[in-house]
């Protein structure tokens, strides 16, 4: 008996992933990954229950391919704003800007998923999963410091770790403001004088009391 082999099977699906992908996040932005219920997911990312259960999953495993494609995204940002300008001052300025505008990207909830939402949730792979971020981040600061040096820039005795440390405080820091409310243009400024201080020399056989 001849079967016909080009028949489609199951239904087509009537939504766009990378869409409804980008509607999980903003829902997780919103509500924190303990607030979204999966009637939430729903409704919010315009797909049918069995539809979010055989294409993304339960929420655990969603919001984990989630926050993935947002570090990927966010992470290319940063590397570009960073790495872009030949000049140090106004790499280290530029990725401080660009967490500032990540954070309060219109149409976005202010603030940043691996900041402000993906550190409180209680499951390990995703602590993992920001913990690796964190150390990747870490590590470009570390090697554009070190193009730093390499230029004449800055001094070879730099404290690369520690400023690098610093400069992801700094980016954090303004992420939070910017989640608090408070406005680019003024968490904008605060970026370039932070630059500022970051880059300033270490102090050489500084006197206690001095």
């Amino acid at each position: 008996m001849l079967t016909n082999s080009n028949r489609p099977r199951g239904r087509p699906r009537n939504f766009d992933e990378s869409e409804a992908l980008n509607k999980a996040t903003q829902i997780f932005w919103s509500k924190s990954y303990d607030g979204v219920a999966i009637d939430d997911l729903i409704a919010g990312m315009g797909v049918g229950r069995q539809s979010l259960y055989s294409v993304f999953g339960d929420k655990r495993t969603l919001f984990l391919r989630v926050l993935r494609a947002y570090a990927e995204r966010k992470g290319a940002g940063a590397a570009k704003a960073l790495f872009s300008p030949p000049a140090l001052r106004d790499s280290i300025a530029g990725f401080l800007r660009h967490a500032v505008e990540v954070a309060t990207e219109e149409g976005s909830v202010r603030g940043c998923l691996m900041v402000c939402v993906a550190p409180l949730v209680d499951d390990p792979e995703v602590k993992q999963f920001l913990k690796d971020a964190a150390a990747g981040g870490l590590a470009l600061v570390e090697r554009r410091f070190c193009d730093g040096i390499s230029a004449g820039e800055i001094p070879s005795d730099f404290p690369v770790g520690t400023r690098a440390r610093q400069v992801l405080d700094l980016a954090r820091g303004l992420t939070m403001h910017a989640q608090l409310g408070a406005p680019r243009k003024v968490l904008l400024k605060d970026a370039e004088e932070a630059a500022d201080l970051v880059l300033l020399p270490r102090r050489a056989n500084a006197t206690p009391g001095r």
